[in-house]
């Protein structure tokens, strides 16, 4: 096997690649080094207390970023062709799994939702690993759609909205509106008729609306959000206790290492609320760098998306950029209270090796498309006469 699948930050023939790929390559690994920064911060008091080693959850999250870097090489070295022709099977596998996660006794239960499965000692997540394999496969029937008869585009169709369907199901809310939202807006860069678009936008309100009319917790987040100071120590704690932290950092911030509301203010500091860590340590200078990150990684998406050549290419850049800023930007939206509570992952940055695989997968696919966007066409030269 080639070492450079392996060792990612150690490949010379990166030197060849295109502009746009480079940058990419190294933004990623920036936003990667400084989600374990942060995490170790994070999470740090928490694994002391609960395990005696404050080193608990970042030496596992180390290995499931070494295991994220070999999936990241991997697919950076592939062919889209390749990737593309194994996403439909990948589809149906996790959607499998996502229903086995439903069936009691076989689906693991963490703080009211049934959303893993353990094999071994290893906890599975079908609902975060299909995301890069949605992308995938919505890319490709939507990207070439029109060439499709119609009982595929129906199939798959109605394949996605068993995906969503099953993740509402189980229940995760968030990660259903993700990728709900991500295959809807890949189907607007391709350019499906509006009539189709609105339709099912307005088929996903109504879902969501039904949603949290029945499950009362749902709704309970949707009122604590429109005043979590209403309700500050039951409903409402989540939010406020983030608003304290991230009103703390001031502008330049507390200090690395030095947040007071991890210390069992803030519930879930290490993952869904790691933003409000990083913004009362660094501040909000801290915070607006990391918000420069993400919009430069954003531009050099749609930069490589307009670049590509092939459409089914240029849909799976605006995908997996929507997975990796998007996904970001959600997650800041609730810790900074701009959204309603749930319980997305900062990509990178938060505890998870589900979410760690699927964010550089992701990231993963988006340099393929700028490498093979870069490379230069082939000519047939077959039944060519020679020049005289």
């Amino acid at each position: 096997m080639n070492l450079r699948l392996l060792i990612p930050f150690i490949d010379p023939d990166v030197r060849e690649w295109s502009l746009l790929a480079r940058l990419l390559r190294w933004l990623t690994f920036l936003w990667l080094f400084m989600g374990l920064v942060v995490l170790f911060s994070a999470s740090y008091p928490n694994g002391d207390a609960n395990y005696g080693d404050g080193l608990y959850y970042f030496k596992r999250q180390v290995l499931w970023v070494l295991l994220g870097l070999v999936v990241f090489n991997v697919v950076v070295y592939s062919p889209l062709r390749y990737v593309l022709g194994m996403a439909h099977w990948f589809v149906i596998l996790l959607l499998v799994f996502i229903f086995i996660t439903l069936i009691p006794g076989l689906g693991t239960t963490t703080n009211g939702a049934t959303r893993w499965l353990a094999l071994g000692p290893i906890p599975i997540q079908p609902s975060e690993l299909i995301k890069p394999f949605l992308v995938l496969q919505s890319a490709r029937i939507f990207g070439q759609w029109e060439r499709l008869p119609w009982k595929v585009r129906f199939t798959w169709l109605g394949i996605f909205c068993c995906v969503l369907l099953g993740i509402l199901l189980q229940p995760n809310l968030s990660t259903t509106a993700l990728c709900g939202m991500t295959i809807w807006l890949i189907a607007l860069a391709s350019g499906l008729p509006y009539s189709y678009l609105g339709g099912t936008a307005l088929s996903g309100v109504l879902l969501a609306t039904i949603s949290i009319s029945v499950k009362s917790y749902q709704r309970r987040r949707v009122l604590s959000f429109l005043n979590p100071w209403g309700d500050p120590m039951h409903d409402g704690y989540q939010l406020v206790q983030s608003l304290l932290a991230v009103g703390s950092g001031g502008t330049w911030g507390a200090g690395y290492g030095l947040s007071q509301q991890k210390l069992f203010y803030l519930p879930i500091e290490y993952t869904d609320f790691i933003f409000a860590v990083f913004a009362e340590e660094f501040g909000f200078v801290g915070s607006m760098l990391l918000m420069l990150l993400l919009m430069s990684y954003a531009t050099l998406g749609l930069l490589v998306a307009i670049k590509a050549r092939h459409p089914v290419h240029r849909m799976v850049a605006i995908g997996a950029m929507i997975l990796m800023v998007g996904q970001s930007l959600l997650n800041i939206g609730v810790a900074t209270g701009a959204l309603p509570t749930t319980g997305l992952p900062l990509p990178l940055f938060s505890y998870g090796g589900n979410s760690m695989i699927a964010s550089l997968m992701a990231a993963g696919l988006l340099i393929r498309v700028a490498r093979e966007s870069s490379e230069a066409k082939v000519v047939s030269l077959q039944g060519r006469r020679p020049a005289k």
